[in-house]
């Protein structure tokens, strides 16, 4: 074997070894940004399964209504319409890296809890037979309690989108996004309106 023979195999060699050093952290970067994304994805459908339990339950507390008192038809055609208009929005997991859309989707939800359901909660206390239901007691406080979870579920989901797109735009990140032709895109929180930053209480 000749010098230049040799010197070429040490020169391949030395470009695998330093292509190999190069290639494990960015295959490990990947799979943390993968793991990362699951894990806001999986959240999210945390605060999806909370929101639709939510609008399961409105109806059933419009026809108590309606069948307890003789409630105010504008009271109870804004919260119907609220829920028409937050089930109509529906979020892929490609629009939720979109602000516009997720923002649409965050106002249609805040109508429910603003409007709807914090009206409803003010004006049954002139119907002392409503009050007196006890069915209606009982989807108020599975209400409550809906609220409460959404609560919660949007603070971890919001969370894990931070986790994520901190580890994004890290400039390994980056470089492996770009690298892997940009799979991963930064995630848009889920805030909410500030009126809808608590839960309502329900009293009777």
């Amino acid at each position: 074997m000749n010098a230049g023979a040799a010197v070429l195999r040490a020169a391949r060699l030395v470009f695998m070894i330093a292509l190999g050093l190069f290639l494990l952290p960015s295959c490990s970067k990947y799979d943390t940004l993968v793991e990362k994304d699951q894990t806001a994805q999986e959240r999210w459908s945390n605060v999806e399964a909370n929101l639709q339990r939510r609008a399961e339950l409105i109806p059933n507390l419009v026809n108590t209504v309606k069948a307890a008192a003789n409630y105010e038809k504008e009271t109870l055609e804004k919260i119907t319409a609220a829920r028409a208009s937050a089930t109509s929005i529906k979020l892929s997991a490609d629009d939720l890296t979109d602000p516009a859309k997720v923002k649409a989707f965050e106002e249609a939800q805040a109508k429910i809890s603003q409007s709807a359901i914090s009206r409803l909660l003010v004006s049954n206390e002139n119907y002392p037979k409503l009050q007196a239901s006890g069915q209606f007691t009982d989807l108020m406080k599975q209400l409550e309690g809906t609220e409460n979870r959404i609560l919660r579920a949007r603070e971890e989901y919001n969370a894990s989108v931070k986790d994520y797109n901190s580890e994004l735009l890290k400039v390994s990140g980056t470089v492996v996004n770009k690298a892997t032709g940009q799979p991963f895109k930064p995630r848009v929180f889920f805030s909410g309106s500030p009126e809808s930053q608590a839960a309502p209480a329900v009293s009777f």
